[in-house]
């Protein structure tokens, strides 16, 4: 694999420093962040992956995205405690998430792309977003990087 596999790296870390302090919640959330890294591993089997931590990172903003909702259908419902859970699931995967650029820092950083790389219309979109994955990686969620591109590159 190239790249380094530090987000994988540091989960092994995690676990190991969650099983000697007995933290048992945050050890179980590990391991479901393991398993389902494990499951995207298998589906994509035989398939390049170029930047592992990119690949590792996609798979924790999902679960945060799928925790998000469920806290909020169970807040809805009056499941509170259930809500909770999904909260501290949601705390322990954010630890292994590459910081996020602020949205102000993430507008600045695609517009130094377009100027960079030339762009200058729609058709270009492609060249931008991969060259926008290429500096900062996961530290801009692609769907918030594209409608940043597209809004700029349609002269919003």
């Amino acid at each position: 694999m190239s790249g380094g596999d530090m987000i994988r790296d540091t989960l092994k870390a995690a676990q190991i420093e969650a099983m000697k302090t007995k933290a048992m919640e945050a050890l179980q959330t590990i391991r479901l962040i393991q398993s389902e890294i494990k499951n995207k591993d298998i589906e994509l089997r035989g398939k390049e992956i170029a930047d592992d931590d990119a690949h590792v990172t996609a798979v924790l903003q999902k679960m945060v995205k799928q925790r998000r909702e469920s806290a909020e259908m169970f807040r809805k419902g009056g499941a509170d405690d259930r809500a909770a859970q999904e909260e501290a699931e949601i705390a322990v995967i954010e630890r292994y998430l590459p910081k996020q650029l602020g949205d102000e820092e993430a507008d600045a950083a695609v517009r130094a792309v377009i100027a960079d790389t030339g762009a200058t219309s729609m058709k270009d979109m492609g060249k931008v977003m991969a060259e926008i994955r290429a500096r900062h990686g996961a530290a801009i969620e692609p769907a918030k990087a594209s409608a940043m591109a597209k809004a700029a590159l349609s002269g919003q």
